[in-house]
């Protein structure tokens, strides 16, 4: 089956879900999902979608959560400084050949959140 353009959204469970719309778009600028028709969704830029599942062992992100979400940046320098600034914690900084940049955060509820700056930005 070849119709699939892209992912359409990626949706979860959450204690406290506007909260939680509220400090991703306010802290990684993803507009909160529309209720009308005036509302913009976040449209993200084109590029690629790595769709992987893993090994149900994987310590690539804590065993406790079930995905990790990974947003392609621009520029990670500056939006980790900017993170920074606003008390939010930053991990896992690392760089990978021919692939890029990385780093770690967690929204409020303890979901990984990686954000990559692919190789080439």
């Amino acid at each position: 089956m070849k119709n699939l353009l892209g992912i359409g959204g990626v949706f979860f469970r959450a204690k406290d879900p506007e909260a939680l719309a509220l400090w991703y778009e306010t802290h990684l600028g993803i507009n909160q999902a529309p209720k009308d028709m005036q509302s913009p969704p976040w449209i993200s830029e084109r590029g690629v979608t790595v769709f992987a599942p893993f090994s149900e062992d994987t310590d690539y992100f804590p065993k406790d959560r079930q995905f990790m979400l990974n947003f392609r940046v621009l520029d990670l320098d500056a939006l980790l400084t900017e993170l920074r600034g606003q008390g939010i914690a930053v991990s896992h900084e690392e760089k990978m050949d021919g692939i890029g940049r990385f780093a770690r955060v967690h929204d409020p509820e303890g979901n990984p959140i990686e954000l990559w700056e692919p190789q080439g930005n």
